[in-house]
């Protein structure tokens, strides 16, 4: 059974609270946390676990947003931030730690190579330190001219990593030319991304994001979920679904957060339940 979470994302220690309590009231069965460095002292790590016990809620995967791609100079603090969150991961019992591989894209061939070779060996270096600590590490595919933000880059980072744990996120919007990568809003008419991006990753995927961009009528109107469901029911997909809302001022949509977000899992149930039908 397809499990629906969504993405707690605080900016205090107050905050999370209530982004645990809300996850329960509109009958989520798992969660998500992101949570910046700061805030991941064993004291709030294990209070957090405990919320999350208390709400029946299964944490999914952790993250700080850490990517393990960028200047060689910072290379060093990178790896030591994600193996900082992979033992945050392992204390508060996640299944998963979120990363990226989000930098620029450079222009040329040998500059991306340059940054290219150390990204994998670092990637290596975290898969082994979390299998030390029983835990998954993910890369999630993101736009913004990044690393993994089509499906060629993705499928050859998860081939030269070549760690059984070492899995994939797929992010349903966040793609090279998809309408809502960078800039948000704008698209390549031309660009089927359930063709060229999601039917080529999705047998790879251990997790999902399901990005939500517009959806105050009732239905996310940016992206075709009834068919992203299609497609990963196709791969026999049987993980969660994360919902990630991505904001947008009226007119994109009239109410708050988490009334938008309350929809979108209302939303996404129907479709999640339609394509088990559809599925048979």
């Amino acid at each position: 059974m397809i499990k629906l979470s969504y993405m707690a994302r605080g900016q205090s220690e107050d905050d999370y609270p209530g982004l645990i309590e809300f996850a329960r009231d509109i009958g989520l069965d798992m969660i998500d946390i992101l949570m910046m460095a700061e805030l991941q002292t064993p004291e709030f790590l294990l209070r957090t676990k405990l919320m999350c016990m208390k709400a029946g809620l299964p944490i999914g995967y952790f993250a700080s947003g850490v990517s393990l791609v960028g200047p060689e100079e910072m290379r060093a603090q990178r790896l030591a931030r994600a193996k900082a969150d992979a033992d945050s991961a392992a204390f508060i019992g996640a299944q998963v730690l979120h990363v990226f591989a989000r930098h620029t894209w450079p222009d040329t061939v040998e500059e991306q190579e340059r940054f290219w070779a150390p990204m994998i060996d670092d990637f290596q270096e975290l898969a082994d330190y979390c299998a030390e600590r029983g835990v998954v590490a993910s890369l999630q595919n993101h736009n913004h001219g990044s690393f993994a933000m089509n499906a060629n880059q993705v499928l050859r980072i998860l081939r030269e990593v070549g760690r059984k744990n070492f899995t994939y996120i797929l992010d349903s919007g966040q793609w090279e030319g998809a309408r809502g990568g960078s800039p948000r809003g704008w698209y390549n008419t031309e660009l089927d991304i359930y063709e060229a991006y999601h039917k080529r990753v999705a047998p790879y995927a251990t997790g999902v994001r399901a990005k939500i961009y517009k959806i105050d009528n009732g239905f996310e109107e940016w992206l075709d979920y009834p068919r992203f469901l299609r497609i990963l029911r196709d791969v026999d997909y049987n993980g969660a679904i994360s919902i990630v809302f991505e904001g947008g001022d009226i007119p994109r949509n009239r109410y708050d957060d988490q009334t938008c977000i309350a929809m979108a899992a209302d939303y996404l149930r129907e479709v999640i339940e339609d394509s088990t039908v559809f599925a048979r």
